[in-house]
């Protein structure tokens, strides 16, 4: 039991070693590979994060997480929201909130990154900021495939063009307030994802059609926002094959057929990509080797990857215990499959826990659980 624990210790240790080191990605700087993965919180009533948020993302970031990247906030298109207390990434308010929370990250040393994301037809027109909107999306769906009664709306070119424009607005707000890049949310079945996804997009016009042209809404995103914040802003897009609708979905079955999805985004301008598994560990293509999604990312990609799935739970969903084992990612860490690695719910959980991974502290770690989403710390 010793040698075992000996042997864990050991693994632990090499893997904090590297997940500590420094790194550049493009123009960005960051003093380690660990990053806050995104989780909607919902504590901005009003839609402005408070000084409880600031607290909250500088407390990671005064304990050694090297980059911050916010809950999903809304674009400003009426269309966007769909839950109540995310907050807003545009208007006075909202704008001046978060330059309190980027100032605070940097204060306490780390980087920062929003994340931009419009629902898609997750909304129905009951919900609020506005009632009587309805939810969009490429062609009319059930409302978050739930079986609401209602179906989003099909979104004319106009629609289109509004929502890209807001994209940009708030990629340049980012910019603007001191951010160190910005993170488009395109994964998880909402809006561009949706544009992505065959189930989903049944357009007949130019953003529909093959696996590639169902692209064009999210290129559309990224070329209007590099064109509103220059050539080295870091852009980083979050994807997943599996959508909240179906865990089963894919965007390619193949290597070559997820290349026809992701090689235009890296054309229209993308610099990061982050790359959202389930099990950070699992192949991403079982037919094609014990490769991870984010391996096969990178690879077909040739950028920095940000990966994130589990690490930091003892099961799915859960750490009741300590820190769990790092070693789930030691093989693809040690091949190179991914650059930065994003943790979610043991930060929620611990403020701390990049901290006492490099200290070697796992011993002392706290376990997630369900109630702690009911306060923010």
């Amino acid at each position: 039991m010793a040698t075992v624990c000996a042997e864990k210790l050991t693994t632990d240790g090499l893997i904090s070693e590297k997940l500590f080191q420094p790194i550049k990605v493009g123009s960005l700087e960051l003093s380690n590979r660990i990053a806050m993965a995104p989780m909607s919180r919902y504590f901005c009533a009003d839609g402005v994060p408070h000084e409880k948020v600031q607290a909250y993302y500088s407390r990671r970031a005064l304990n050694q997480v090297g980059l911050i990247i916010t809950e999903a906030t809304y674009i400003g298109h009426p269309t966007a929201p769909s839950y109540e207390g995310v907050p807003d990434f545009h208007g006075e308010a909202a704008l001046a909130g978060w330059a309190k929370v980027r100032a605070a990250v940097h204060a306490a040393g780390g980087k920062i990154f929003p994340q931009l994301w419009h629902t898609g037809s997750f909304r129905n027109s009951a919900m609020a900021p506005q009632p009587g909107v309805p939810g969009v999306g490429p062609s009319e769906n059930l409302n978050a495939f739930t079986g609401h009664p209602e179906t989003s709306k099909a979104m004319t070119e106009k629609d289109i063009f509004e929502v890209i424009e807001a994209y940009a607005e708030a990629a340049e707000a980012a910019q603007r307030l001191g951010f160190d890049g910005v993170e488009i949310h395109g994964a998880h079945g909402y809006l561009i994802d949706e544009f992505f996804w065959a189930t989903s997009n049944r357009r007949t016009d130019r953003y529909g059609g093959n696996r590639r042209e169902r692209t064009r809404f999210a290129v559309e995103v990224i070329a209007a926002m590099r064109g509103r914040v220059g050539p080295d802003f870091p852009i980083s897009f979050r994807y997943s094959q599996w959508k909240q609708q179906d865990y089963t979905a894919v965007l390619g079955e193949t290597p070559a057929e997820l290349a026809e999805v992701l090689q235009p985004l890296v054309d229209a301008g993308v610099s990061i990509m982050h790359c959202s598994t389930r099990r950070i560990w699992e192949p991403g293509f079982a037919a094609e080797g014990d490769m991870t999604l984010a391996g096969w990312t990178k690879k077909i990609t040739g950028l920095p990857v940000i990966a994130v799935g589990g690490v930091g739970l003892d099961r799915p969903g859960l750490n009741a215990a300590e820190i769990a084992p790092l070693d789930v990612i030691e093989k693809p860490l040690a091949r190179g499959e991914f650059d930065i690695l994003a943790v979610g719910r043991a930060l929620l959980a611990d403020p701390a826990w990049a901290m006492k991974i490099k200290q070697g502290r796992s011993q002392e770690g706290v376990g997630y659980s369900k109630e702690q989403l009911k306060s923010l710390f």
